[in-house]
């Protein structure tokens, strides 16, 4: 048995908001959002008119993307376990690492905010996962298939988090790290799968501004390694329970 309150505590819900938020960053990036659409559509063996106009279509895609977010989960999970094991087999040097980990982060953010581009963070690998379409299992066999065919797209964001993982140095607290990550880029696809005709506005919208959308993204994940390198995780966790005293009966 584990002792929740080691895992669940004040100082490890800054970075779970930050992973959240990550996840949703990489759902509005410009290689996911223009996608999600005809990729659902696909999965639930439908066409994109059907999920927009007819209820039972809509059902459809909703069950199989439950199953596709069930296996970009599956991959984030094992790579936070992975990471958060690596950092806690360094744990002796661990503020090296964590000073590592915050420049490279804050190289990312550059990288997305404009300051410079890094080439092969622009590039995509693609796994073709065949005809999967139409099925719980092949759904979750293009979870899988997503969540490693879309990393080098994800890379920067997703890098700042298995940082966070890493510099954890507890496999635990670094896997639930993922989770939260995983949240944040899953959620927006069962929504979309849900409420497709209603959001089709919201997307579109998102669209016509990725470009600060990406700026925001790198903003985040340069403020992250800022906060890692000044260890500022720390008085943001002590600022959440001032403002926030509930907080404090967590673990």
């Amino acid at each position: 048995m584990f002792d929740t309150a080691l895992i669940f505590d004040a100082g490890l819900l800054p970075a779970m908001i930050v992973a959240m938020m990550a996840g949703l960053l990489s759902f509005l990036s410009p290689c996911v959002l223009p996608i999600v659409p005809p990729y659902l559509a696909y999965m639930g063996g439908v066409s994109v008119t059907e999920m927009e106009h007819a209820r039972a279509a809509r059902r459809r895609v909703f069950l199989t993307a439950i199953f596709f977010v069930l296996g970009l989960s599956t991959v984030f999970l094992l790579l936070g376990f992975a990471f958060s094991s690596m950092g806690r087999m360094f744990l002796q040097f661990q503020d090296a690492f964590v000073t590592i980990a915050g420049v490279v982060i804050m190289i990312l953010g550059a990288h997305f905010i404009g300051v410079f581009r890094i080439g092969f963070l622009d590039r995509e690998v693609r796994v073709d996962a065949g005809d999967k379409g139409g099925s719980a299992f092949g759904a979750y066999v293009l979870g899988l298939a997503f969540a490693f065919g879309w990393t080098p797209c994800l890379g920067p964001i997703l890098g700042a988090i298995l940082g966070l993982a890493a510099s954890e140095g507890d496999v635990t607290r670094g896997t639930v790290l993922l989770a939260f990550y995983a949240l944040g880029l899953g959620i927006p696809f069962l929504l979309v799968a849900a409420f497709f005709p209603r959001l089709k506005g919201v997307m579109a919208w998102m669209k016509r501004h990725m470009s600060r959308i990406e700026r925001t993204s790198g903003l985040l994940l340069w403020t992250v390694g800022l906060m890692m390198l000044t260890g500022q995780f720390a008085a943001f966790s002590y600022w959440l329970l001032e403002r926030f005293p509930a907080l404090g009966l967590i673990g």
